[in-house]
């Protein structure tokens, strides 16, 4: 598949959120995610305006389901989210409910591998269950608990390369990558690219980052877009 781009709204105001979201479209983003901390502060209500303000533009809700996860994406599908993230830690039958209910109403499922002790074996599991995508994920605090320590800070592209064999849908790497990492990921087999904290949005306050950032988006963006996938 074509390089795709996603960016994270990993904001906690519905304002920012969509002025933020219409700048990263004019930039040539693609794909909208409704980050965690957005929809811990707007819920619902976010993911709405999200799709009253831009009809037609794929909306990821980053729900990190871990329970309940049949009602948690009907609800989102409901609100207008194409697609919803379900946890490989969940149970089996949590993710195949998430499963389920996407085919239900009509919404494409993102497993996401992060913080399993086997992260190559947590996609395989993931697509086995139905998932239509894998994000292959390190967090955002097991970053920051490890470079405190003076440790070297993991990275998804430590075992980017061994989950995109393991499995045959899309990959996405997300956690910590810099510039030139993002818009290397097609190239490394992993076409789905995710733009957000510390790219896009201040990691500290979660919101929107300073200086020209259209510009620098649509730069990116072209960058991305140009890179053959493996």
């Amino acid at each position: 598949m074509s390089p795709i781009v996603q960016i994270s709204l990993d904001l906690t105001n519905i304002d920012e959120a969509l002025e933020t979201a219409a700048m990263a479209l004019r930039a040539g983003v693609d794909w909208l995610e409704a980050g965690t901390p957005l929809i811990l502060a707007e819920g619902l209500h976010g993911v709405r305006a999200l799709r009253k303000a831009f009809p037609g533009v794929p909306i990821v809700a980053d729900l990190k389901t871990m329970d309940g996860g049949y009602l948690e994406a009907e609800m989102m599908a409901k609100a207008g989210a194409t697609h919803v993230v379900v946890m490989a830690r969940a149970h089996e039958e949590t993710v195949k409910c998430v499963v389920q209910a996407g085919r239900d109403f009509g919404v494409k499922v993102m497993g996401d591998n992060m913080v399993c002790p086997d992260m190559v074996g947590g996609a395989r599991w993931l697509e086995e269950l139905g998932c239509d995508f894998i994000v292959h994920h390190i967090g955002y605090d097991e970053r920051r608990g490890i470079a405190a320590r003076g440790e070297p800070m993991p990275s998804p592209l430590d075992q980017l390369k061994e989950v995109v064999r393991a499995v045959s849908i899309p990959v996405q790497a997300v956690g910590g990558l810099s510039l030139e990492q993002a818009i290397a990921c097609p190239a490394l087999g992993a076409p789905l690219v995710v733009l957000g904290a510390p790219l896009t949005i201040d990691a500290d306050q979660f919101k929107t980052a300073t200086g020209d950032l259209e510009t620098s988006l649509k730069l990116i963006c072209q960058a991305i877009k140009k890179t053959a996938c493996a």
